[in-house]
């Protein structure tokens, strides 16, 4: 082995370890009491302050509005993640409240006039449906109890599984929201295991830049990379990523040096 493959493999090793560190960290810090902060590190100036910080109360309150989460999840589709932890507060402001039974009694046609009007996403029609059918699953299998999904201490693939029966919903978006309520919320599982990496696209070029996947990877092979990195909780390379990411390590305009990772990165830009 040359030494510069010596070199590379050690600051491999290193960045693997840092960002590990760095996910630990946020799964083990005491919960906020402030609760979860779904826009931060999101720059978007035309969202007002008040709007973030009611969304934001709207989406902590899991005593009586734990539906509201797992609706904001489901929506997190072909829009940026700020626009559906949006949605939600939206819909409340529609009809005054988000009491479960007062959504349950929505009929679509409502639901599709709402996304229409409000442009709440790109294909409002297919979102609006999405959501009125994740408001029937919760009726139905949960007893209108959104937090029943993940009540008792299940095992996270269970959690994945309940997830991944909701129509519109894939592995992605499934293992991005047991991922929050595991790290954020604190919700009590039996294991992270089967809590995968989010293949979201500032994710993916992370890992890419700092040569821990092909530059031609795909979702699959970002996925089990981080098995093989981190088979207790693959999904602790998430938000690290994300947030370098999304702050730093962008498509155009980076800023390396303001990066923790900067000395040790091997820069495939």
């Amino acid at each position: 082995m040359s030494s510069q493959t010596s070199d590379l493999k050690i600051m491999k090793e290193k960045i693997v370890k840092i960002l590990i560190q760095k996910g630990e960290e946020l799964l083990n810090k005491p919960k906020n009491r402030e609760g979860v902060d779904f826009f931060l590190g999101i720059d978007n100036k035309k969202i007002k302050d008040e709007t973030k910080k009611a969304a934001n109360k709207l989406l902590n309150n899991f005593t009586e509005y734990p539906h509201a989460f797992v609706l904001a999840c489901v929506m997190d589709k072909q829009m940026k993640a700020e626009r559906s932890w949006l949605i939600p507060l939206a819909i409340s402001e529609e009809i005054r409240g988000f009491y479960f039974q007062k959504l349950f009694l929505m009929k679509l046609e409502k639901i599709k006039e709402i996304f229409k009007r409000r442009n709440l996403a790109r294909f409002y029609n297919k979102r609006a449906e999405e959501f009125h059918l994740t408001i029937k699953k919760i009726h139905d299998d949960y007893k209108g109890n959104a937090s029943n999904i993940w009540k008792n201490k299940p095992k996270s693939g269970e959690i994945i599984i309940r997830f991944l029966q909701f129509y519109g919903v894939g592995p992605k978006i499934a293992t991005m929201a047991v991922n929050i309520l595991a790290r954020d919320f604190k919700i009590t599982m039996q294991d992270f295991h089967c809590i995968d990496i989010s293949p979201d696209i500032h994710v993916k070029r992370v890992f890419k830049r700092l040569g821990l996947v092909s530059n031609n990877a795909s979702n699959d092979e970002l996925i089990y990379r981080a098995r093989v990195l981190n088979p207790e909780y693959p999904g602790v390379f998430d938000l690290p990523c994300w947030e370098i990411g999304r702050t730093w390590c962008r498509p155009k305009n980076l800023k390396c040096h303001e990066c923790y990772l900067d000395k040790y990165c091997p820069k495939n830009i």
